[in-house]
């Protein structure tokens, strides 16, 4: 819900704001911090409010330029994004949280383990956990579209 997600974001920044002054830096980013306080807000909403379906991305979003002179390379993309939204699905929520922070955010693992609350190692092994699960949810072998063979595994 957009809605929802704007109150959310909305109100990450106002405790950011009123705990900024208690901030102090001890080698790790500041964006640490803050995915920290986003994780808790998003917890409490989810204990509050119950769990609900998550749908994927608007289609809309997917289609893909049709006068692209790549527009099959982008359709196997397309594809190859609709598998692993699905196989996302299998994932535990920490497992998605720490696959979503490590590589849609870039985070660090020690920059993850402080934004979930976790360490270092449970960080690692939720991930290749995570990793290895969406494998199997996605079959990779049979699921990449070729010429992305290398970027999935």
């Amino acid at each position: 819900n957009v809605s929802e997600a704007e109150d959310i974001t909305e109100e990450v920044f106002l405790r950011l704001l009123k705990s900024i002054s208690s901030f102090k830096f001890k080698g790790s980013p500041f964006s640490s911090w803050l995915f920290r306080i986003a994780h808790n807000l998003v917890v409490d909403y989810f204990r509050k409010n119950g769990r609900k379906q998550i749908q994927p991305l608007d289609d809309a979003v997917m289609i893909p330029d049709p006068f692209s002179p790549d527009l099959d390379h982008r359709l196997d993309v397309n594809l190859l994004m609709r598998q692993v939204n699905v196989a996302m699905e299998k994932l535990t929520d920490l497992q998605k949280e720490i696959i979503t922070l490590r590589f849609v955010g870039q985070l660090s693992v020690r920059e993850t383990a402080e934004a979930v609350g976790k360490n270092e190692s449970a960080v690692k092994a939720l991930q290749h956990a995570g990793i290895r699960n969406l494998r199997r949810g996605m079959n990779v072998a049979q699921a990449c579209p070729k010429g992305l063979e290398g970027q999935v595994q």
